[in-house]
């Protein structure tokens, strides 16, 4: 059977639309995907324009901590998400995409001055509830109050997570990291160490520039 090309048009309409938007703030698009990145050295806004199953976009923008050192984008806070919106004519769809880019725009203007800097990024994660089972909650908010000198506060969150029951490899490497992390909190130079290391590592698998950072 004979595979036709896609020809939609929703991708060339959405990128023109981010363009408008994202661009300006400087922004980069991740080659030929929906996701844009503002990267900030040691954390990145992301936004992703998100495909429905049918023709059209949604929209999600957030914060992704690159200390957890993975190789895809993640959106660790949430800034906002937007159900999709439905193509059926250029006409009706491009003006929807452009109030999806400016939304975006605005989210990501949101998200920078939420986390101007660092003390900024570690008040809230210190000071948000923990929902429960999200073992990257009790990680973040472990890292962000070692980087400040408060290791009781961070052994407390490292503690939890290792007394989950290890059911999934994923549960055992964020213990691994834990218990690593649960000696170091002592030494915030030592945590800081770790922190730039699992940046640099992180924006390596991301295919990111390196970047001298900044984590004090």
């Amino acid at each position: 059977m004979l595979v036709m090309a896609d020809r939609s048009p929703v991708p060339r309409i959405i990128t023109s639309a981010a363009r408008e938007s994202l661009k300006p703030l400087g922004l980069a698009k991740r080659g030929r995907s929906r996701l844009w990145i503002d990267d900030h050295g040691w954390w990145l806004g992301v936004v992703e324009f998100t495909p429905p199953r049918t023709a059209g976009s949604g929209l999600q923008v957030g914060a992704m901590w690159l200390w957890h050192d993975v190789d895809y984008l993640a959106f660790h806070v949430d800034a906002v998400r937007v159900s999709p919106e439905p193509f059926r004519t250029e006409d009706q769809f491009t003006p929807l995409a452009l109030e999806l880019s400016r939304r975006a725009a605005a989210n990501v203007t949101a998200l920078r001055e939420k986390f101007p800097a660092l003390p900024d990024v570690v008040r809230y994660l210190t000071s948000r509830p923990v929902r429960r089972g999200f073992l990257r909650d009790r990680f973040d908010a472990g890292i962000a109050a070692a980087l400040v000198g408060d290791p009781d506060t961070a052994r407390d969150h490292f503690e939890r997570i290792l007394r989950e029951d290890p059911l999934a490899p994923w549960v055992v490497e964020a213990q691994e990291k834990a218990r690593e992390l649960h000696a170091l909190a002592p030494d915030r130079t030592a945590v800081t160490a770790w922190v730039a290391r699992a940046v640099d590592s992180c924006r390596s698998k991301l295919g990111l520039d390196p970047v001298p950072l900044a984590i004090s």
